[in-house]
């Protein structure tokens, strides 16, 4: 089968962003590409059409490549749970909790096995694989048990390129470093050089592309421009860099939590992609303000995060933001913290027991076992009714809404959308709660949503016949492929026909 690879030399080197680029590129030049990354480490999850979990980036390279995601397309997905293990995701399908060294015990030859499973049947499908590695190909100590990098490159035989973040500093040391550590047959497979994250004058760094030229034999094939990003990374490290930047004609402002386990932080890219409004990532430790929104994420383990913004005193803030009025969301995780209790007897999220929650919703939630992992198409009964709204579910709990057990005649509580058990709104439209993923990602509904907020600051309505942000995201896509194509020649990994 026909493929290319592409490593770091760290992890953030713009692994990612290079192989979207390359899918974009390759698709448009004819080729019918996949994306590929054995095994992903990710809080951001995508569930595909047959309701299997993958990582969001291997979700958004599909997309570029113009193909469906698969669960073939990331066979792996480690999910950090915070307490030094990991949630594994096998094809899919959660098959279990361990740590690392249990990991690799358990997981090592069935993971293998679920890689070259997959790499076979994607290279039937497809003219060209385009993988992606994870972290740096060259940890001495982790190497015998790497199933990501240099393992698949030599399966496949395919030319490999390396990434390296000039920004970061060292970036000479870095390459030259990670080659020295190779192994022979594995560098024999780096087939180009890219220096990703250039900012300054080309010309000032030629004499040390020559260098590197020299001293490896390897060309450097691309010099990318720094590029503000159009993608979030898998983890939220940078989250708080990037939050916050209020943005010219900015009208609004939205605070998310950042939650210590905060997962599918990608559900927020449609509001930061608006050009009237500022989202600002907030630690549980920093104080709310007063926002025209507050929006509690999704998270990885519900019961710990909820204990810390208790704990930081960031849940009595939001009780008394939401008192004054304040317009407040909770997804999925953020949905379940807004009830009266969360139950977990099993100790599935840590110590088994019964939970006070935030209060904000009549709610009650059970922590089970079972993960409901699937697509929705839903019709929304507010803020707006009648839209269609299409997003995805990934959850470990049962909620009821405990209203519907007094007998009352008129709830003060209202399905967001057709179906009672993907979230639910107070009749004034102020504390909104929601099990489904990609919600802004709908451009009428979320415009309809942000009016709302404008309505309270005397701001004009935004149009809401607006396209989806697939569109918007389609347009990012072929940005990111122009400006990656202008500055990377891939004729020293690109086969020469396709078959």
């Amino acid at each position: 089968m026909k493929a290319i690879m592409v490593v770091g030399t760290t992890s953030h080197a713009g692994k990612s962003l290079i192989v979207t680029a390359l899918c974009r590129i390759l698709a448009r030049r004819g080729w019918r590409v996949s994306p590929f990354k054995g095994q992903n480490m990710a809080l951001n999850a995508y569930v595909t059409l047959n309701g299997g979990e993958i990582g969001h980036a291997q979700a958004v390279q599909a997309w570029a490549a113009d193909v469906t995601p698969c669960v073939e397309m990331n066979p792996i997905l480690l999910k950090p749970q915070g307490d030094m293990t990991s949630q594994v995701i096998l094809m899919g399908q959660a098959v279990g909790k361990v740590g690392a060294a249990e990991y690799y015990e358990q997981y090592f030859d069935r993971g293998w096995q679920a890689i070259e499973h997959c790499l076979n049947r994607l290279g039937h499908e497809f003219d060209l694989l385009v993988c992606e590695g994870a972290g740096s190909p060259a940890e001495v100590n982790l190497k015998h048990r790497d199933l990501t990098n240099m393992r698949v490159a030599k399966y496949l035989n395919a030319p490999t390129l390396l990434v390296v973040d000039i920004d970061r500093g060292g970036a000479f040391a870095h390459i030259i470093g990670t080659l020295e550590l190779l192994d022979p047959d594995e560098r024999a497979l780096i087939k180009g050089i890219v220096i990703n994250k250039f900012r300054g004058q080309r010309s000032l760094l030629q004499s040390g592309i020559t260098w590197l030229e020299e001293r490896t034999g390897i060309p450097v094939v691309g010099v990318i421009p720094w590029i503000e990003e159009l993608f979030p990374a898998e983890d939220s490290l940078d989250l708080l860099e990037r939050s916050g930047k209020k943005k010219q004609g900015s009208e609004i402002t939205i605070a998310i939590i950042r939650l210590p386990r905060i997962s599918n932080f990608t559900d927020f890219d449609p509001l930061d992609a608006e050009p009237t409004v500022t989202v600002k990532y907030l630690m549980p430790n920093q104080p709310l303000g007063h926002p025209d929104a507050v929006i509690i994420p999704g998270t990885k383990t519900t019961i710990p995060d909820l204990l810390v913004l208790q704990k930081t005193g960031m849940a009595t803030e939001i009780k008394n933001y939401a008192a004054a009025g304040g317009t407040l969301l909770g997804v999925c995780g953020g949905f379940q913290m807004l009830g009266q209790v969360l139950v977990d007897p099993d100790g599935i999220e840590g110590q088994a027991g019964q939970y006070k929650g935030l209060d904000l919703l009549p709610l009650k939630t059970w922590i089970t076992s079972n993960k409901i992992a699937r697509q929705r198409l839903v019709t929304s009964n507010y803020p707006q009714a009648g839209l269609p709204v299409a997003g995805y579910e990934i959850h470990q709990g049962r909620s009821r809404l405990l209203e519907l057990d007094t007998g009352e005649k008129e709830s003060a509580y209202k399905p967001l959308c057709d179906d009672p058990g993907l979230g639910i709104v107070d009749v004034g439209q102020k504390i909104w709660g929601t099990y489904l993923h990609g919600l802004f990602d709908n451009g009428p509904w979320r415009r309809a949503w942000l009016n709302k907020l404008r309505h309270q600051r005397g701001l004009p309505s935004l149009p809401n016949g607006i396209p989806n942000y697939r569109e918007q995201r389609e347009a990012l896509l072929n940005s990111l492929a122009n400006l990656v194509e202008a500055h990377l020649d891939l004729s020293s990994v690109l086969p020469s026909q396709k078959e």
